[in-house]
């Protein structure tokens, strides 16, 4: 009679966990067919609500990190070309666009784990990421600390160094010149640093817009975010070790991120592919979006399963 109970027992529980199994499932899938669709999106994550878009379907999304100090704006073109075909969804790092967090210190840690509860709370198992420069370090970041949770890497006008002692103290410098002055100088500056000479001449509609989104940020933000990007820590050393398909797009005339870091980084990880962008400079997809979006959509199509079609 005791070996009748046991195994009966022994069922029962094998029952439950299927069930169990199986509701967990059917409540995934419904999560997924409820997913809310569009631009300007909010989500709370870890503390501070995160604004985002999402648009287009596919299995494996794409998510677009912009570069310090912008917004998720910057990724429009990507989105507007791409979204037949992928599920997109572009990201304001704490503390930039509408990702409004005033209060708290500011790091390429902290946002990586801003991105896995992001990611979490959107039931996303896996994504490709796309950084770009900030961006860039908060991916090659999370993918030293979370590999599991990425099948591609895409990396724009960006590097895996950490700050030298100089340009550390340059970043702190400009930190107490804020202070003293306020931010107009460093981000007149900055401004004519991103872009191409003829960038400045030609599209001054595009200059003056991103003027305006650099102008937007808080003088708390510009300094904070300058914190996070003289104390990030360098992800070379792992980059003989990324075994995913990866991506690497630089303008030729980047000055922030230069051409040869880009080259570094193309060398040292296997089987990448290298794009180089012509009359551009750090903002390789606002200066030349058709020439970056060919590449962008060129390297999609070799992966599998990540279309709405597939």
């Amino acid at each position: 009679m005791y070996d009748n109970f046991a195994n009966w027992l022994f069922n029962l529980n094998q029952n439950v966990a299927k069930s169990l199994t199986t509701h967990k499932k059917i409540f995934k899938k419904n999560a997924m067919k409820t997913e809310i669709k569009g631009f300007d999106l909010t989500i709370p994550v870890n503390n501070f609500h995160l604004s985002y878009d999402d648009v287009g379907e596919g299995k494996i999304p794409i998510i677009f990190l912009h570069g310090y100090p912008f917004d998720k704006k910057m990724w429009q073109g990507q989105l507007d070309f791409l979204a037949s075909s992928y599920r997109l969804i572009a990201c304001d790092i704490r503390g930039f666009g509408k990702s409004t967090d005033e209060k708290n210190d500011l790091s390429i840690d902290l946002f990586t784990e801003d991105l896995i509860t992001f990611m979490d709370k959107l039931n996303i198992d896996k994504a490709i990421i796309c950084g770009l420069s900030m961006g860039g370090f908060i991916a090659l970041n999370a993918l030293k600390r979370f590999p599991e949770r990425f099948q591609s890497l895409i990396l724009c006008d960006t590097q895996c160094i950490a700050d030298t002692a100089e340009v550390k103290a340059k970043r702190y410098e400009i930190i107490d010149e804020i202070k003293s002055h306020g931010a107009t100088n460093f981000n007149e500056g900055f401004i004519k640093s991103v872009f191409h000479e003829d960038s400045l001449t030609d599209k001054k509609d595009l200059v003056e817009h991103l003027r305006n989104v650099v102008f937007s940020n808080s003088e708390n933000i510009i300094m904070k975010g300058l914190v996070a990007l003289a104390e990030r820590t360098q992800t070379c050393s792992i980059l003989n070790e990324i075994s995913i398909p990866t991506l690497i797009i630089c303008g030729r005339k980047d000055e922030v991120t230069p051409l040869a870091q880009s080259e570094f980084m193309h060398e040292k990880i296997k089987g990448s592919t290298l794009q180089v962008v012509e009359n551009a400079g750090h903002v390789s997809n606002l200066e030349q979006p058709h020439e970056f979006n060919i590449h962008l959509a060129s390297f999609l199509a070799t992966l599998s399963g990540i279309d709405k079609t597939s």
